[in-house]
């Protein structure tokens, strides 16, 4: 079946017509974007503070500052519990916390966290709310802790 040159021109007219409309709907009606979060954030407690930045493609945490950063002897705090035991003497300060994370709703990131007082890394999300950070970190995904920080002006 052979199609006139007169529909030919309409089904290129009526197509170039939709190719640009879907163009105006995906650029001014696309997804929402979440709030960033890299910086610099202090926990509630003012116990911890940490930095958040991009790791290639990805998110993560370094340890910057601690309230009380030297042990009872008067030495740098390391991590003295992390299982391999190679690691055990590298210092807390510097140290990467949480890592690979990566967005997961608005707002919202998953990846894992390392946590030097009991040497263990969980799975972890982190959902900002303007100023404030909740970093919630999982075993079994059932046995959870969350922590608030707030960003550091």
């Amino acid at each position: 079946m052979r199609q006139s040159v007169g529909e030919a021109r309409m089904f290129l007219k009526n197509n170039w017509i939709y190719a640009f409309g879907l163009f105006f709907a995906l650029a001014f009606t696309g997804p929402a974007h979440s709030a960033d979060p890299t910086g610099t954030w202090v926990m509630s407690s003012g116990k911890v503070t940490v930095r958040l930045s991009k790791c290639a493609t990805k998110l993560c945490a370094r340890l910057i500052a601690l309230a009380e950063p030297l042990d009872r002897n008067g030495r740098r705090k390391v991590d003295k519990l992390n299982p391999t035991a190679s690691l055990r003497k590298r210092p807390l300060i510097g140290l990467t916390l949480a890592s690979n994370l990566l967005p997961s709703g608005k707002d919202t990131w998953k990846g894992s966290i390392y946590n030097p007082d009991d040497g263990r890394t969980y799975a972890a999300s982190i959902r900002l709310n303007g100023s404030t950070m909740q970093v919630k970190g999982c075993m079994a995904s059932v046995l959870c802790k969350t922590q608030s920080f707030r960003r550091k002006k």
